[in-house]
């Protein structure tokens, strides 16, 4: 199961936690147009996506966005169902987000 972070309670985990591992999942022109700060981009509709997070180590937490929402919800849903512990979703995607984007 993954966890439904709120704006401010994303922008807490990510800065408190050095065993974050940020992840935009929105397509390359998106995440060049504005991403949180050290996000990996892992396009969740590149063919690459399943092999891509299968190279991640499942023992990190991970925090996953992307425009509004739904694409976030589908990666958190994989990730967990491939073994991932730690996995929480950006409710409401970078629309959302109220920190620093780059």
């Amino acid at each position: 199961m993954y966890k439904e972070l709120t704006s401010n309670e994303f922008e807490n985990e990510i800065k408190k936690n050095p065993n974050a591992v940020i992840i935009d999942v929105r397509t390359p022109a998106e995440y060049q147009s504005g991403h949180i700060p050290n996000a990996l981009n892992i396009d969740i509709s590149s063919a690459e996506f399943p092999e891509k997070i299968d190279e991640l180590d499942r023992n990190k937490d991970y925090y996953v966005y992307c425009r509004n929402g739904g694409r976030s919800t589908t990666a958190c849903q994989y990730m967990v169902s491939v073994g991932f512990k730690n996995v929480n979703n950006l409710f409401g995607g970078v629309l959302s987000y109220e920190g620093e984007l780059v």
